[in-house]
């Protein structure tokens, strides 16, 4: 089992590769591809989906039992669809699940996959090992798929209230060979996966529980375990440092800053990533409250952060021939007697100063103060991550992030962004908006006067802390990094994992390719 080394649990079910069902299968999970359409209107020159079952999975009887029964019962194979039945006889299994995968002509698309075995392991809670042929189309979208929508996080539930069937513990992948090749795409999925969980994991932690020294005590635990190197400043070694922004966000909590980084070496003359995170860990808006309304979701203030430690701790498992310098500010903004005031001027680390206009736009501030200190290490490369803005949402959605930075490397990151299914789309930087950041008393305002493209106001504030020279990402995931809605395809409500994908995708891309 694979279990997180901080919350001592296991996060997702054990995944094997077989080229036959086993004794202790309990069910059997196929894929329905759903017939071709005839014309423009969609009439279907085939009544029947075809089954996805791998080579001699099935004798002919069990596939004519099982093709007979999913048209009794009305199955169409549009994506997602669940059909259930009992399997033929003389199956090693009690049930089959059938899983809509759509259309031939998208059967290829990994994520369409992916999100299927999603929704097939939420079906499967209360069996105890499954196996699937859906490997038999893509091994690891299939593998990523299951592991992350078994996902299920119910740390803080006691008896009454937990879920009397759990997910399946196991689920073997069913394949022609299990050979070195497939033995090396499963165990890249599952890491994958893994960390994806992990930073879901940080982001459904109350805040009760994940404050910025217990969030710092987790991430040198769980980077320490990784191999990576591991250096945390608290409060004091922060003002000492002249870290203004990650102080004056922090002052008006108890619970005082950190900033911790997180180092993963390549090879000698490897490419140098740096990776920057937002860790707010809870916020109100500071003085600038937010409303009353939803703000519980602001548990997730800290996903981008979560995502670039676990993308950091994934680059380690993975040995990627590149550095990656992870540089994480955590902080709780808080109101109360010492925190920070509309019209505060701070002084970011570096010297530039912020007139404060707005406490409930802390997010950049942290994000300046470490976005200069990771440039100290020059990076070829920087991305930056943070529920920043819910101007992104006005502009994008809950699913789509908004990918800002210089134009090359911001289209490379959207574009494998949207290859993982994590669905990245490049927002420009209009120099018009810039001129709405000054301060009448400082450098830099800290929010413009107007609610005129909010997301990409933020993008330029912070690309003044930016290096010209450097090749820069800026991912704004306030809807993304959480879903408030139900499940759908392989996400949980809750923290979602996004953009730890995308990181990924591009530490191997610049690694591949520089």
């Amino acid at each position: 089992m694979t279990k997180n080394e901080t919350f001592d649990r296991v996060r997702g079910p054990e995944l094997e590769l077989a080229t036959t069902l086993g004794k202790g299968d309990d069910a059997l999970v196929i894929g329905l591809i759903a017939p071709e359409s005839d014309d423009d209107a969609g009439t279907s020159s085939d009544s029947e989906p075809t089954l996805v079952i791998g080579d001699g999975v099935l004798d002919d009887a069990q596939a004519e039992a099982i093709s007979t029964a999913v048209r009794r019962l009305g199955a169409t194979g549009s994506h997602g669809e669940i059909t259930r039945l009992p399997a033929p006889d003389g199956l090693a299994v009690d049930v089959v699940v059938a899983v809509g995968l759509g259309d031939a002509a998208t059967v290829d698309d990994a994520d369409q996959l992916r999100q299927a075995a999603g929704i097939a392991a939420r079906e499967l809670d209360g069996i105890e090992q499954a196996a699937t042929t859906l490997s038999a189309l893509d091994l690891a979208a299939a593998a990523e798929g299951l592991f992350l929508g078994a996902y299920r996080f119910d740390l803080y539930r006691t008896d009454k209230t937990r879920p009397k069937k759990a997910p399946p513990a196991r689920i073997t992948l069913l394949v022609d060979d299990k050979g070195k090749t497939a033995k090396a795409d499963l165990a890249h999925a599952v890491a994958v996966a893994d960390s994806v969980a992990i930073a879901r994991d940080f982001v459904n932690t109350p805040p009760s529980h994940l404050f910025p020294e217990e969030f710092a005590e987790r991430a040198r635990q769980l980077g320490s375990a990784a191999g990576l190197k591991v250096e945390v400043l608290d409060d004091e070694a922060l003002e000492k440092a002249g870290y203004g922004g990650i102080i004056g966000v922090g002052k008006g909590s108890s619970r005082l800053p950190r900033l911790v980084r997180l180092i993963h070496t390549g090879k000698k003359n490897a490419k140098k990533v740096a990776l920057v995170g937002k860790g707010i860990t809870f916020d109100t808006g500071g003085i600038s409250i937010k409303p009353a309304a939803n703000m519980d979701h602001m548990t997730s203030d800290m996903g981008g952060a979560a995502a670039v430690i676990a993308a950091t701790i994934l680059a380690a498992r993975l040995d990627l021939d590149v550095s990656v310098i992870a540089t994480v500010p955590m902080a709780e903004n808080m109101p109360s007697s010492t925190a920070q005031r509309p019209g505060d001027v701070l002084t970011q680390y570096g010297g530039t100063t912020v007139e404060v206009l707005n406490t409930d736009a802390e997010g950049r501030l942290i994000l300046a103060d470490a976005i200069v200190r990771a440039a100290e290490d020059e990076p070829d490369y920087l991305i930056d991550t943070a529920t920043l803005t819910g101007a992104q949402m006005v502009a994008l959605g809950a699913r789509t992030p908004g990918v800002m930075g210089t134009e090359e490397f911001r289209d490379r990151v959207a574009a494998l962004s949207r290859e993982v299914g994590e669905n990245g789309w490049a927002m420009p930087l209009p120099a018009e908006l810039r001129g709405d950041l000054k301060s009448r008393v400082a450098d830099l305002a800290n929010v413009t006067n107007h609610r005129n493209g909010g997301m990409l106001s933020a993008g330029l504030f912070l690309k003044e802390f930016v290096p010209s020279s450097v090749g820069w990402a800026h991912i704004d995931i306030a809807g993304p990094a959480f879903n408030t809605g139900g499940p759908w395809g392989y996400t949980p409500k809750g923290g979602t994992g996004v953009p730890v994908r995308t990181i990924a995708r591009v530490l191997s891309d610049i690694a591949e390719n520089g």
